[in-house]
């Protein structure tokens, strides 16, 4: 059973990492879950209040942040907030229309067409676009970066 719980929690890391890039995926929300399959295979004793309130912190930053950082590489390139909505939208139909590119060409496309429907010009709707992109590269940067935090605070609080 030991290596069946070890199996499952490193599955769950997997796929929250893997969820960090592909939106579709529940990332933290899987790498949360290890901790209780870690719990419920082996013990929680480990586990005291501090544990999950600096992981709960942990994840509720990586929504907030999630959203406001691709918000902000919309917003920071003079897009409305049509365009943050067609970003995001575009952030989960582009993996599922196009595979392979999806994922990039979604929020780009979605921000252009927000930013074309509130009236501007392609050229500020194209900057807008790239906007999307850097928000999206630099909101998974963010998320990989807090996810291998909530991992180490696991590894470091079962090894301490």
């Amino acid at each position: 059973m030991d290596i069946l719980g070890w199996v499952l929690v490193v599955l769950l890391f997997v796929v929250g990492m893997a969820g960090a890039v592909y939106p579709i995926l529940p990332g933290a929300l899987a790498i949360y879950a290890a901790f209780f399959v870690y719990g419920f295979f082996f013990s929680f004793n480990e586990f005291g209040i501090w544990f999950w309130l600096i992981q709960t912190i942990i994840v509720v930053v990586l929504f907030a942040a999630d959203y406001a950082v691709s918000a902000w590489g919309v917003k920071r390139f003079g897009g409305s907030k049509a365009s943050v909505i067609g970003s995001m939208v575009g952030i989960i139909i582009g993996p599922f229309v196009i595979p392979a590119f999806g994922l990039i060409i979604g929020p780009f496309a979605g921000a252009v067409i927000g930013e074309m429907i509130v009236g501007s010009n392609l050229e500020k709707s194209l900057k807008v676009g790239l906007g999307s992109v850097v928000g999206l590269f630099t909101s998974v940067v963010v998320k990989v970066l807090l996810q291998l935090i909530m991992i180490a605070v696991f590894i470091l609080w079962l090894v301490f």
